[in-house]
Formats: structure tokens, sequence, C-alpha cells
């Protein structure tokens, strides 16, 4: 399973690019006021951080409104992926769009049914809210395992599955078991899956016997090593 995260913050982004993990970024308008500015100038800054996909939304409601906006945003950057909502509009300008080779990420999905629709209108990713179908108790990760088996059953299908909405790292793990071929992460929940009690007391415990060697740069040592080769 690949690995988004879900964040307009320039400096989340920066740091979890850092890690060597990120494959892409989701962004929806929500996330883009929370943070300010100038929209498309953030979906171009985050697009010059991160080389791959990135999702931006349309606001239109309508089919022409929202083919018309997904093109340029397009335009903006060759990593930009256009975010429609899974709706009778959404699914029109998914059609329209992906024709042309416009990569669309088709959002708010919450039946497997939805999902059907997304891959027949020519859709690169669709994306489940694992976390707000569990809100009206039902078992997201349920949808996704529906969702990726339909998908594996036929050939002419390549949308992905974008696990969305994952609230702690119960959730990611879940959402890989089942088949996501992405998560879309919050910085909170890859931060909560980096850390563990037991990494941070083996590394000090390694750093703590080291100290007791009497030429402990190890740095140095290599470099000797290899001057003397």
């Amino acid at each position: 399973m690949k690995f988004f995260i879900d964040t307009a913050n320039l400096d989340e982004i920066r740091e979890v690019h850092g890690w060597g993990i990120l494959a892409g970024v989701t962004t929806n308008p929500s996330l883009v006021a929370r943070e300010g500015g100038d929209f498309v100038e953030r979906i171009h800054q985050i697009c010059e951080i991160v080389k791959g996909h990135v999702s931006a939304e349309v606001l239109a409601q309508d089919v022409d409104g929202m083919e018309r906006e997904g093109r340029l945003w397009a335009r903006v950057s060759p990593c930009v992926v256009v975010k429609v909502p899974l709706t009778t509009a959404g699914l029109g300008a998914c059609k329209r769009l992906s024709a042309d080779g416009i990569k669309v990420n088709v959002t708010l999905c919450f039946q497997a049914g939805q999902a059907l629709f997304a891959a027949a209108a020519g859709a690169t990713y669709i994306s489940p809210f694992v976390g707000r179908v569990d809100d009206v108790t039902w078992d997201g990760n349920e949808l996704i395992r529906q969702i990726a088996e339909i998908y594996a059953l036929d050939a002419d299908i390549h949308t992905q599955v974008l696990a969305a909405s994952l609230r702690h790292p119960m959730h990611v793990i879940q959402a890989a078991l089942a088949g996501a071929h992405v998560g879309t992460v919050p910085y909170k929940v890859l931060k909560q899956m980096v850390g563990h009690p037991l990494t941070d007391k083996g590394n000090q415990m390694f750093l703590d016997d080291w100290k007791k060697v009497p030429d402990n740069d190890i740095g140095g040592q290599v470099a000797r090593w290899l001057a003397n080769r």
C-alpha cells in the first residue's frame, strides 16, 4: 500500500516527505481553508515538494463547471489529480476528463456500487471514507475489502482504491489488509505509526552500550578503515 498524507500544511508535508515514504498528497477545500492563503498557489507549492499525485478538488457542482475547473487544475502541474465528488455530475466530469488522460480522484464514496460507477467513468482513484462509514455504524474497512475484491475480479478496471478518513493506526493496517492500494493518512496518525516505546527503549540501550567503547566515533572508524584500504 502506498502512503499519501492528507493535509495542506507545507511543514507537515516537508517533514513526512523527508522520511522517504510519501507517494502523494490529498487535499480538500476544508484543509486548504484551515491553512489560509491562495488555494492554487498552495497546490503548486505542494506539487513542488512531492512529485507524486496531489489531489486538488473542484468546487463547481455541475458537469460543465467541474470539467472546466478540472482542466484548469490539470494545467497547474503534471502532479495534479482532479478531485470530484461522487455525484452524477462528478461521474460525468470524471468521464470527460479521464477520456483526455486527466487523472481523477472520485471522493466521498460510501458504498461499493458507487465505486463500480467511478471505475466505469474512468477514475484513477476511488476514495472510500473509512472513518465516516464507521460513524454510521457500519464497517469502513469492510467497504474497502468489497471494493478491492470487485475491482480485482475485472481485468478492465484500473481504478485504485484510496482509503480515506483513516483516523488511527489500526485503520491504516486494516485498510492495507483489506486490499487498499493507497492510504491517505493525517500527519498525526503517521507520527503515531512511527513511534513505539520498545523502539525508543531499544535504540537508547544500543546508544548507552556504545558509549562504553573507548573509540566510539563510528564515522571516524569507517573513514580510517577506508583510508587504509
